[in-house]
């Protein structure tokens, strides 16, 4: 029996978790690992099912499509080959921007999908497509607009403020916020703190607040505003703090003033007299803190909404001191900043669609790939994503995909769009390879967990830096190994004060300036050979951060411990994370030094940003055009809620699940009643692009009008009874046009429905 410290890849909180095996490898016992510095042995009971992913059926070999739809086993050398000949073929014909990439990375698979920065150099794309972008980039280019950079993030102090407000954000099951469900306990038994949920469903979250206001669904936007404009009319607003840390307030005020807070009340639903009391309550507060999460990210007005709940805390002056959102270091950026198109940046060869944060909405696939534009996407690469079934609209995902002329996936196990693929590449699992996360998402403490292999791979799987390595390589873009370099670097690695490797690599790459596109590579083959584990190759991607992150905050990186200054100290600083297997603090900043995190060189937060005033000042005329929809379909569905016994999409076994087998859609009572079913009974349920049929579940926790359906379900499974899928997509009902009109993001908690019995 073995025990071996790594973390939870089910949630992007990333838990340290320790892993028991027997002798045969199988994981016997997974719990919380104490020694982990932000989760502390906190763990909750969907990662300690993790066994269901580690030993589930998996691909064993590349696997190339043939022309009756059926899959053949091929080597590597073949896929390798192949591949990049068509990839070569497809640049070189129709250009780089013909060619995008799809994922790369998961939860907490980020080590492997950064390699995929330099495969895409090779392929001359810069199109990254990924879950962020249909989640997140809303918040991002709002930051972008207040802090400087759509890079720049903010963690939430749910457990210190004294007033918390939780929207759209059910941590109790979703989590997000570090040990959830202890931290909002205690927050709901202290009687000197205050947490208020605005949800439309009654939440596990919303049980335990001190008030609960619920929201009609997608209209968030009009309490928010309806919050602001009490605060603002009540004159309520930090006056000093606006002025000492902001710069245009004055040009936000008047949208506020002219708001009608009884009528956004009546809209939203919510009571006029607890919102005033709520609005009260943050500006008389001493610490405020909102947590937010998809409820508003993929609602209607959703870049909308991420503008106003923070005008709620930063015109309230709670913001970069404890117990507020606090803005927080990146020890390696997850994401990156795209300039605006009329500044240059890049938009998408079809829509047009201009990058937030270097990403591009996967809503928008379809649209670029299934059209006779001569600059369509004609090739996807795919890596750790199951666009099919996790994009918007399942069946334009799968249309489109048709059309292209080279489809590569690159998985742990044959999901939905690896059987449409033309090669998949078997890939070692998150357990079985040096990993990390990039979400360090704390302050003024923050960590850094290199995991290291808990299990060994299959023995024809590879991990992706190597995938993407021997890519490019046979594109003919850069060697398969760097003899001197590699030599040097052992060197190094005993004597690294006299720093040889930095200076024979800046040679290298001053001699060889193509190969500059490709330092991931190689890093990789070189100081990443040179670590002590065969396995730690792609820690020199750790070595590069570490360096980085010392040079740019010393000061807070020795407040950990560590000692030296430049070079040394990012030397400390990297030996201390290879060498701590439960993770370890790497930075201690003071709360004055948040704000030198503002990128602004008046290092002060933008409050104005025209097209969200002007946005606001519209919203009344945009709610009223959503009514048509309203009477073809007449229930709001909520898709991908989550639930006890679902999480991402990686558990694909059903087996985990000891509870809600088949993902029931949750409707009222009186719905129920006035459609003539009960909890078990089956129901059709339509929207513009799809039909389903599901089990329902009668609650109260639903309000009328209002249906809940989780995601995490509908995969095929190999070993399933009658090759029955259990549960059902929700993106077969989801619709490619209901989007952010700014962002893409979709409108996942508000697709239109309508229901029989069957």
């Amino acid at each position: 029996m073995t025990s071996k410290a790594t973390a939870c890849i089910l949630c992007s909180q990333n838990c340290g978790i320790t892993i028991e095996q027997n002798e045969s490898g199988q994981y016997t016992r997974i719990l919380g690992d104490k020694a982990h510095p932000i989760s502390e042995g906190y763990l909750c009971q969907k990662a300690t099912r993790l066994n269901f992913y580690q030993d589930q059926a998996r691909v064993t070999s590349p696997m190339k499509r043939k022309e009756d739809g059926s899959f053949e086993e091929i080597s590597w050398d073949q896929a390798i080959k192949e591949i990049a000949e068509k990839l070569v073929d497809i640049r070189d014909t129709y250009g780089g921007t013909s060619i995008a990439y799809v994922g790369g990375g998961g939860q907490g698979n980020h080590l492997g999908g950064t390699f995929g920065a330099a495969f895409r150099a090779a392929c001359q794309t810069r199109y990254i497509y990924s879950a962020l972008a249909q989640e997140k980039t809303g918040n991002f280019w709002v930051n972008g607009h207040l802090f400087g950079r759509q890079n720049l993030n903010y963690c939430e102090a749910v457990g210190e403020a004294e007033y918390v407000l939780i929207i759209g954000a059910n941590p109790v099951q979703s989590h997000g916020i570090p040990k959830a469900r202890p931290t909002i306990n205690e927050l709901s038994r202290n009687k000197n703190r205050t947490m208020v949920v605005v949800d439309p469903r009654n939440t596990e979250t919303a049980k335990k607040a001190d008030i609960f206001l619920q929201v009609r669904p997608g209209k968030d936007a009009f309490l928010l505003t309806a919050l602001l404009g009490v605060i603002v009319q009540e004159e309520l607003e930090d006056k000093s703090f606006l002025t000492d840390k902001t710069t245009g307030f004055e040009a936000v005020k008047p949208h506020f003033l002219q708001i009608d807070v009884a009528q956004f009340c009546s809209i939203a639903g919510v009571s006029e007299e607890d919102v005033r009391k709520v609005a009260r309550g943050i500006a008389s507060a001493s610490t405020f803190a909102i947590r937010s999460d998809l409820g508003i990210e993929q609602s209607h007005n959703s870049t909308l909404n991420a503008y106003l709940s923070r005008l709620l805390f930063l015109i309230t002056g709670n913001f970069g001191k404890e117990g507020t959102n606090t803005l927080h270091t990146n020890f390696i950026p997850v994401i990156g900043h795209s300039k605006e198109p009329e500044a240059g940046g890049l938009t998408t060869q079809v829509t047009g669609m201009k990058g937030i944060a270097k990403l591009f909405p996967p809503g928008i696939l379809p649209l670029e790939i299934d059209t006779d534009h001569p600059k369509r996407l004609r090739a996807l690469v795919v890596d750790s994503s199951n666009p099919v079934a996790n994009y918007p609209d399942t069946h334009a995902q799968r249309k489109a995909y048709a059309k292209l002329d080279l489809l590569v996936t690159i998985e742990v196990a044959m999901t939905e769009t690896a059987v449409l693929s033309d090669y998949v590449l078997p890939a070692a699992t998150q357990y079985e390879k040096m990993e990390a996360t990039f979400f360090n998402l704390e302050f003024p403490k923050n960590f850094f967990h290199l995991r290291h292999p808990v299990s060994k791979p299959l023995a024809n799987s590879l991990d992706e830096p190597e995938i993407y390595h021997r890519l490019a390589t046979a594109m003919g873009e850069v060697p398969a190994s760097f003899p001197l370099l590699a030599a040097i670097a052992r060197v190094d690695r005993k004597f690294p004060r006299l720093r040889l490797f930095p200076l024979a690599l800046a040679m290298t790459l001053s001699i060889r300036p193509k190969w500059k596109k490709y330092t991931l590579f190689v890093l990789k083959e070189t100081i990443g050979k040179a670590l002590p584990h065969s396995y730690s190759k792609v820690a020199s991607l750790v070595w590069i951060g570490a360096h980085r992150y010392a040079d740019r905050y010393p000061e807070a990186v020795r407040r950990t411990g560590l000692k030296g200054k430049g070079y040394r100290l990012g030397e400390a600083l990297f030996n201390k994370i290879l060498n701590s297997p439960s993770g370890t603090l790497i930075s201690e900043h003071t709360q004055e030094e948040g704000w030198n995190l503002i990128r602004h060189k008046d290092k002060k937060v933008h409050l104005e940003i025209p097209e969200m005033l002007d946005w606001l000042d519209k919203l009344t005329e945009v709610e009223a055009e959503e009514r048509e929809l309203y009477k073809q379909y007449p229930f709001n569905l909520m898709a991908g809620e989550r639930r006890s016994y679902n999480a991402n999409g990686i558990l694909r076994n059903p087996e985990w699940r000891k509870k809600d087998r088949i993902g029931q859609l949750k409707i009222n009572p009186a719905d129920a009643e006035l459609l003539g079913v009960a909890t078990g009974d089956t129901v059709r349920c339509s929207s513009r692009v799809g039909v389903i049929q599901i089990q329902t579940l009668v609650t109260d926790d639903i309000p009328e009008g209002t249906l809940s359906m989780p995601h995490g379900y509908g995969y095929s499974y190999p070993g399933e009874a009658n090759d029955e899928v259990l549960g059902v997509l929700p993106n077969l009902l989801t619709d490619l046009r209901d989007c952010d009109p700014l962002a893409k993001t979709p409108y996942h908690k508000n697709v239109r429905v309508k229901l029989e019995k069957v």
